[in-house]
């Protein structure tokens, strides 16, 4: 439940972000408004077309009389334009990320930079980003097209099938549309596709709140547009405290909150000394064997030094 939370907060986080970096948010928008354009030239000839193409799929009914051929070719149109519909939702962040790499990127490195650190992107010709990102959008879709298929068919089931069904179909939708925006900070880490969905499958419960309210914005219409950049902003900073490395969070506030303020200052390995500064420690004499190391590094450091703090990530 807390990773349920913790997600949709990346969300707002990320939303947070574009907001006070305007012309980051406007940069973010170019991707989504081609995408947006493609989407609605392609739907429109879909509407225009549709009867010709429910014509021709169904030849067997040409014979038939009113009102039997148009109640079948109606019912043929209107389902072929929702798949249509159903379709541009779960492809829209895809093809929008492919179209809109190079902007991204930028966008991303700079929500980094902006964090404190930014890895360093891979030393590959454009192109080849293009065609990883590619490659790896087709791995999802299809991954995701096989829940989607076995989702149809027990959607058949009485009631379940009308309830609970629909419900879980968001939230798988949710999972891969986190891997999808997840993908841009993930490749510039070098991050192969499969060692992805390993990842987010180990927190899953933080891909499905990121990514379930992701996934119903976007069906509503131009909604999508508008929250792409801000998506692709907290996808990043998820992925900053999901993937271990010198860029994860270091959460000394974390460990100190749980020690308390005295035991996270106190030197010398006591925590336990009044205001975190113990006695110091005794002299050496010379029959008496030499004082022993403490036996973790962490013991030995003072409250601002780096090897104290807990490893990164969460």
């Amino acid at each position: 439940m807390r990773d349920l939370v913790a997600g949709m907060r990346y969300l707002g986080r990320g939303q947070r972000w574009v907001a006070q970096h305007g012309r980051w948010w406007g940069f973010g928008l170019i991707p989504a408004l081609i995408a947006l354009v493609l989407y609605a030239a392609v739907l429109t000839v879909l509407a225009i077309w549709s009867g010709d193409i429910a014509a021709w799929a169904t030849p067997f009914a040409d014979g038939w009389g009113s009102p039997w051929q148009g109640l079948l070719r109606g019912v043929f149109v209107a389902l072929l334009f929702a798949g249509g519909l159903m379709l541009s939702v779960l492809t829209f962040t895809a093809v929008t990320l492919l179209i809109g790499d190079p902007f991204y990127e930028s966008l991303s490195e700079k929500v980094e930079q902006s964090e404190g650190h930014c890895p360093p992107s891979p030393d590959r010709p454009l192109w080849q980003e293009i065609w990883i990102a590619l490659r790896d959008s087709v791995h999802v879709l299809l991954r995701a097209a096989g829940f989607g298929i076995l989702l149809f068919f027990l959607g058949f089931i009485p009631f379940i099938g009308q309830t609970v069904i629909p419900a879980i179909g968001f939230c798988v939708s949710g999972f891969f549309l986190a891997v999808e925006l997840t993908s841009v900070a993930m490749q510039r880490r070098d991050i192969p596709v499969r060692e992805r969905l390993r990842l987010l499958r180990g927190r899953k419960g933080l891909a499905i709140g990121f990514g379930t309210p992701v996934v119903l914005l976007f069906l509503i219409p131009f909604v999508a547009v508008v929250l792409m950049p801000g998506a692709v902003a907290g996808a990043t900073l998820l992925v900053r405290d999901l993937v271990p490395g010198p860029d994860g969070p270091s959460e000394p506030e974390r460990g100190e909150a749980a020690a308390g303020p005295d035991r996270a200052a106190a030197p010398y390995g006591q925590p336990d000394a009044p205001g975190g500064f113990g006695p110091p420690p005794a002299p050496f004499r010379p029959n008496q064997e030499p004082p022993q190391a403490p036996r973790y590094p962490h013991q030995q450091s003072g409250p601002g030094s780096s090897a104290a703090r807990p490893p990164a990530g969460w």
